[in-house]
């Protein structure tokens, strides 16, 4: 285990790789990876508790109000958040907690003075962050130029982080954030 537990937080654009990023990082056992609760309905596949905690709005609202969430907002009508118990929990055994975030999450929990090391992922170039959109196929052209003005405007906000890791090479990405987690060595 590191020395001593603390949250480690990654943000930054759609498509400059936070989920291949954290996909890498808890590879190591000292990574717990912080599971947001939500009060969407579950897609195909998901399983609570592995990809979200699925929450009524009700149950969701009780649990804000019992001071259960670190940070919480509301999205497209669906309420999402970051979950306390299992970041004191993880930290207190020595861990690392591994939280992935929007940009607006992160800096409500910047705001607020939650201790962590927070990083932003930053594409090569906005023009590499229209490349690999466009190679996901998965966005209409409107949707695309949606997601390529917010990374804009996300972009604008990357002083405020800790660190900003440009993620041109995804190994040295990794190897970066691991050495600032202080994870040293991937473990065998």
């Amino acid at each position: 285990m590191t020395s001593r537990g603390r949250m480690l937080l990654i943000s930054g654009p759609s498509g400059c790789g936070k989920s291949t990023i954290c996909d890498r990082l808890r590879e190591d056992p000292r990574v717990v990876y912080s599971v947001s609760a939500t009060t969407r309905p579950p897609r195909p596949g998901e399983v609570d508790g592995k990809d979200y905690h699925f929450l009524s709005k009700e149950e969701f609202r009780r649990r804000i109000e019992a001071g259960d969430f670190i940070e919480h907002a509301e999205v497209h009508g669906n309420m999402y958040g970051t979950l306390r118990a299992p970041m004191e929990t993880a930290i207190r055994e020595g861990r690392i907690y591994l939280v992935e975030i929007d940009v607006q999450g992160a800096l409500q929990l910047k705001a607020l003075d939650v201790p962590g090391i927070y990083v932003f992922i930053a594409p090569p170039s906005l023009e590499e962050l229209r490349h690999r959109l466009e190679g996901r196929g998965t966005e209409s052209p409107e949707q695309l130029e949606r997601r390529l003005a917010k990374a804009a405007d996300e972009l604008r906000e990357k002083d405020k982080y800790d660190y900003v890791i440009v993620n041109d090479v995804l190994e040295e990405a990794v190897a970066k954030i691991r050495e600032l987690a202080g994870l040293g060595k991937e473990p065998a």
